[in-house]
C-alpha cells in the first residue's frame, strides 16, 4: 500500500483553498463594480429626468404657441369658408334685376329707362311693381302702433333738377362758392340723374310727430321698427351711418330702398349697403 506524504495533501488542499480564495476575491469585485456602474446609471438617469423636469415650462409654453397657432388657422379657415359662402351667393345675384338697379354718383340712370307708377295716398307714387310690399310694410307698422308718413317717393327728372339746385342756392346763402355749394349739395340731394327717387324704388319715410330730415329721425319709435322690419317686405336702409365713404350720401335713417325680399335678408343680416353687395 502506497500512502501519500502528508505534506502534499496539506500542500494539496492549501492550493485549492488559495484559489478559492482568489476566485472569490474576484466574485466581490465584479459585484462592486456592477454596483458602481449600476450607481452610475442611477444618477445618470435621475440628472436627466431633473433636466425634462426643468425644460417642461419651455415644453408647455412650445405647446401653448402651437395650439395657439393651431387656433388661429382654424379661426382662418371658418373666416375663409364664411367669406367663401358670401362670395358664393354674391355670384348668384342677378345684377341686371330691376329690383337691383344701381344708381349713385357714379351710375347714372340710362337714358332710355321707363317704369310705371302707381299711385300711393294723394299725393305719392311708386314703381308699381312693388307697390303691394309698401302698403303691406306701412300698414303693419301702424297696426304696431305707430304713425309713419311717406313724405316723398318718385320724382320726375325735372323734380330732382329743381331741388338740387334749390339746395345749391341755401348753400351759397351760407357763403360757399357755387363750385362749393354744388359739391356741398351732392352730398344732400343726388345729383339729378343719380336719384333713386327717379327710378320709383325709393321712399322717405318719417314719423308723423317728427318730420324733419334729419340724424334725430332714428330716435323715433317709427323708424325703430322700420329698420328692424323693413327687409322682410323687400325694403333696405339705403344710406347707413357707417357706409357713408362707400355710398357718397349721409346717413339718412329715413330713406328705403325696395331690394326685393331676399336681396333685402342678405344685405341686413351681412351689415352691407347696396354699393357692397352689387360689387
Amino acid at each position: 500500500m502506497t500512502f501519500c506524504d502528508y505534506r502534499e495533501v496539506f500542500f494539496m488542499y492549501q492550493s485549492e483553498g488559495t484559489g478559492r480564495e482568489r476566485k472569490g476575491e474576484i466574485s466581490q469585485r465584479r459585484k462592486q463594480n456592477e454596483i458602481i456602474i449600476i450607481t452610475i446609471l442611477a444618477v445618470i438617469m435621475t440628472a436627466v429626468m431633473f433636466a425634462n423636469i426643468l425644460e417642461n415650462p419651455k415644453i408647455s409654453d412650445q405647446s401653448a404657441n402651437e395650439k395657439e397657432k393651431m387656433e388661429k388657422i382654424s379661426n382662418k379657415t371658418k373666416t375663409d369658408g364664411i367669406n367663401n359662402k358670401k362670395n358664393k351667393e354674391k355670384r348668384m345675384i342677378n345684377k341686371n334685376d330691376w329690383m337691383l338697379v344701381l344708381v349713385n354718383g357714379k351710375h347714372k340712370i340710362k337714358e332710355n329707362y321707363d317704369i310705371t307708377v302707381t299711385p300711393v295716398g294723394y299725393t305719392q307714387a311708386i314703381d308699381e311693381r312693388c307697390y303691394d310690399n309698401l302698403k303691406n310694410m306701412i300698414n303693419d307698422c301702424r297696426n304696431a302702433g305707430y304713425n309713419p308718413v311717406i313724405c316723398s317717393s318718385y320724382r320726375s327728372h325735372e323734380k330732382q333738377v329743381l331741388l338740387f339746385e334749390n339746395k345749391i342756392k341755401d348753400f351759397i346763402g351760407q357763403g360757399y362758392t357755387r363750385k362749393e355749394a354744388k359739391k356741398k349739395a351732392g352730398t344732400v340731394v343726388a345729383l339729378p340723374g343719380t336719384s333713386e327717387h327717379e327710378i320709383g324704388l325709393a321712399v322717405d319715410i318719417v314719423d308723423v310727430k317728427y318730420q324733419l330730415l334729419e340724424e334725430n329721425q332714428e330716435k323715433t319709435e317709427t323708424q325703430k321698427w322700420l329698420m328692424k322690419n323693413c327687409w322682410k317686405y323687400g325694403f333696405i336702409l339705403r344710406y347707413p351711418k357707417d357706409k357713408q365713404e362707400i355710398t357718397g350720401v349721409i346717413y339718412e335713417p329715413w330713406h328705403y330702398r325696395f331690394v326685393g325680399k331676399e336681396n333685402a335678408k342678405m344685405i341686413m343680416k351681412n351689415n352691407l349697403c347696396l354699393e357692397e353687395y352689387l360689387e
